[in-house]
């Protein structure tokens, strides 16, 4: 995909590239994510200035000095092995609960109404890159909306990363950055933007595919923040 062109509306553009550069840099750092290291910081240099631009600016500079291995490393740690910053959103929305299914059913109907072809890259459909890429280059209205539907999410990610000193932390603050408000200074802000917790429970995931498996204990859950559920799991 490329990123759109700089001849759009200033506040536009600025969004859409931060999205786009944001989902490329929360993928895996693969090869490819190194060969566009260069391109990413000749569209950032083409925007204006601001603190999404700067954020992200300080996590190139350190993914380009950085080894490429140990990077991988620890993105897998980060991400993969870590229950505090899953970029799935369906989890902080709904957690191990039979809502997580519907959920994802909402994400899978926003790409079609959109009347895009959405690459999910083997994801499910609220994978925070996809979503970011979809804000990006298929409807970034309606992308910026659901981002802003789940700043409490986005919010506790991004804490989580700064307390586990990950530079990941300036992705998830340029993220922030580009939708309405100040991003909360601690989880407890971020948990009230989320509004009241509600039970969990981790029934009907069982059959589905491994990543809807539960992750997260009760406390986990709590201490997070999530909310209840409904529907079946998405396949």
């Amino acid at each position: 995909m490329r990123l759109l062109p700089r001849r759009r509306a200033a506040a536009r553009t600025d969004a859409r590239v931060v999205h786009q550069i944001a989902a490329w840099s929360l993928g895996y750092p693969d090869a490819e994510f190194f060969g566009r290291i260069d391109l990413m910081r000749s569209a950032l240099d083409e925007t204006a200035a601001g603190e999404s631009a700067d954020a992200l600016r300080g996590f190139l500079d350190h993914a380009a000095s950085a080894d490429p291995s140990q990077l991988a490393q620890h993105y897998t740690d980060v991400f993969d092995l870590s229950r505090k910053q899953t970029l799935y959103l369906s989890y902080w929305s709904a957690g191990d609960t039979r809502r997580r299914g519907s959920v994802l059913t909402d994400f899978k109907q926003l790409y079609r109404d959109s009347g895009f072809v959405v690459d999910l890259h083997g994801e499910l459909p609220d994978h925070l890159p996809v979503v970011l890429e979809f804000a990006a280059l298929a409807d970034p209205e309606r992308g910026v909306q659901v981002l802003t539907e789940n700043r409490p999410s986005l919010e506790l990610i991004r804490l989580s990363l700064v307390d586990a000193g990950s530079p990941y932390a300036g992705v998830l603050a340029a993220v922030c950055a580009t939708l309405p408000g100040q991003s909360p200074p601690d989880r407890a802000s971020a948990l009230a933007m989320a509004g009241p917790e509600r039970a969990v429970e981790t029934v009907g995931l069982e059959p589905y595919d491994a990543r809807l498996l539960p992750l997260f204990t009760t406390d986990d859950f709590t201490t997070n923040g999530f909310t209840d559920s409904g529907e079946e799991a998405y396949r």
